[in-house]
């Protein structure tokens, strides 16, 4: 309607004045890249397609007698969502889909946002992360680590039939290609058919403040087509990262509090909170948090090939030695 597209234009008008220094500058969002001067509206169609998780208040109790809502303490396990709803967007819809306000969406989108919405008996729901989330260590109502978060997302994809993801959390700063291929082709001797893998690399890029040697491996990290970006943010407060521009990380915020929402007939039910439609935040790389999860998704084992030659030049043929932070790839 002409309210809405008047709405969309202003949004592009605050881009381009929020950007006019950098207009120069490329803009990357999870492998795709942008002008910041001649492709403002695809910047924000891409960002407002992302999976936008926050906290959400009115929800059925966790556990039967637990918190009903997760504010001031749940930005991380909505940082998680977000990440590995990323992965199951790229698995279903493909990395170019969109989405488009008011529209009829498909039924993999609807199975995907249903595989999130805060009931006790969907796979990825705040419920079952934070109930899952015991076995870490952490009481319900406790807040998260990326590495936490990432445990815990492996654990319940495995009850996801549907996606079959293989969700590998890489620890010691190290990926092994035989374990990987192992674990995505469990029926090596038979037919070798690839399961899809999202991939978790938890990383400590510092002791308290990240070391500036990082800064542009992690960029680079945007750059790869097989992004699903980073989880992490500022002491206690988590931030899902999605692209960069400059020295800034562009980010989606969980930290908005909404009403939790009801499927409607049909499994369909109102999606416009489950999309940030507004210019997405923005921070200084320096202030990011060392303690991060950098996450990939890899749909067939050429993509995985694909993406280890990539890492291995982000690595190795970057100005700075990270033996210490970055995925050690070994065969």
């Amino acid at each position: 309607d002409s309210e809405h597209t008047a709405k969309q234009w202003e949004r592009i008008t605050l881009w381009a004045t929020d950007y006019s220094e950098l207009t120069t500058e490329p803009v990357w969002i999870l492998g795709n890249e942008y002008s910041a001067l001649t492709e403002k509206e695809e910047i924000l169609s891409d960002v407002t397609s992302r999976l936008w998780f926050t906290y959400r208040k009115s929800f059925p109790p966790i556990g039967g007698t637990g918190p009903t809502s997760d504010t001031g303490w749940g930005c991380m396990l909505r940082c998680g969502q977000m990440i590995l709803g990323q992965a199951l967007m790229c698995r279903h819809l493909g990395r170019d889909w969109r989405w488009v306000r008011g529209q009829k969406q498909r039924q993999e989108y609807i199975s995907i946002l249903n595989a999130f919405i805060d009931k006790k008996d969907s796979y990825y729901s705040i419920h079952q992360i934070a109930q899952m989330g015991v076995g870490e260590g952490k009481p319900i109502g406790q807040w998260y680590g990326p590495n936490t978060v990432a445990q815990v997302l492996k654990k319940l994809a495995v009850f996801d039939t549907w996606s079959r993801l293989v969700v590998h959390v890489a620890m010691d700063n190290t990926v092994v290609i035989e374990e990987i291929k192992r674990l995505c082709m469990p029926w090596l001797d038979k037919v070798a058919l690839w399961k899809p893998l999202v991939l978790l690399i938890p990383l400590r890029l510092g002791l308290s403040d990240i070391n500036g040697a990082y800064i542009e491996t992690l960029k680079k990290c945007f750059m790869l087509p097989q992004s699903l970006g980073v989880i992490g943010g500022k002491p206690n407060s988590a931030h899902y990262f999605i692209g960069y521009v400059g020295g800034e990380l562009i980010y989606l915020d969980p930290h908005t509090t909404q009403t939790a929402v009801e499927p409607c007939e049909h499994g369909q039910f109102p999606d416009d909170t489950y999309h940030c439609q507004h210019p997405p935040c923005r921070m200084h790389i320096c202030e990011l948090d060392p303690s991060i999860a950098v996450g990939f998704f890899c749909r067939t084992e050429d993509e995985f090939d694909d993406w280890c030659m990539r890492i291995r030049r982000v690595c190795f043929h970057s100005f700075t030695c990270l033996a210490t932070t970055c995925p050690c790839l070994n065969s």
